[in-house]
């Protein structure tokens, strides 16, 4: 297998947060994680090869984060995976650029077939 691929999950629930990230790391790969969104728009360079994104977090609207990314030059090719509690959702999240949507609770089995099939696709381009 090549490099490691990185998964950056932005997400204000510790208990999201600790659970993805184990079994992003079993899965074998490379991962971070911020609970607060602001902190991806500090962001330069070496953005993460996916973002697992939470829309609502305190101070930041997840769908604003992922409008100021798509925009940029450097990081509007990295797919962005949104989750919400909230079905409503989905539509403002594709309206602000996001790749893709789930739903929390969220499947670990559904949540891993999105992130594989994303880095795959991102790999072909």
């Amino acid at each position: 297998m090549n490099k490691q691929k990185r998964v950056m999950i932005a997400d204000d629930d510790p208990g999201i947060l600790d659970a993805v990230e184990a079994m992003l790391e079993f899965g074998g790969y490379q991962v971070s994680s911020t609970p607060n969104g602001a902190t991806l728009l500090d962001i330069t360079d070496d953005f993460p090869d996916l973002l697992l994104l939470d829309i609502w977090m305190p101070g930041t609207d997840g769908r604003d984060v992922c409008k100021q990314l798509k925009a940029q030059e450097s990081s509007r090719k990295m797919p962005i995976i949104m989750i919400s509690a909230s079905t409503e959702l989905e539509r403002s999240a594709k309206e602000a650029g996001a790749d893709d949507f789930l739903e929390k609770p969220f499947d670990m089995d559904e949540l891993l077939q999105k992130i594989e099939f994303y880095l795959n696709k991102n790999e072909s381009n």
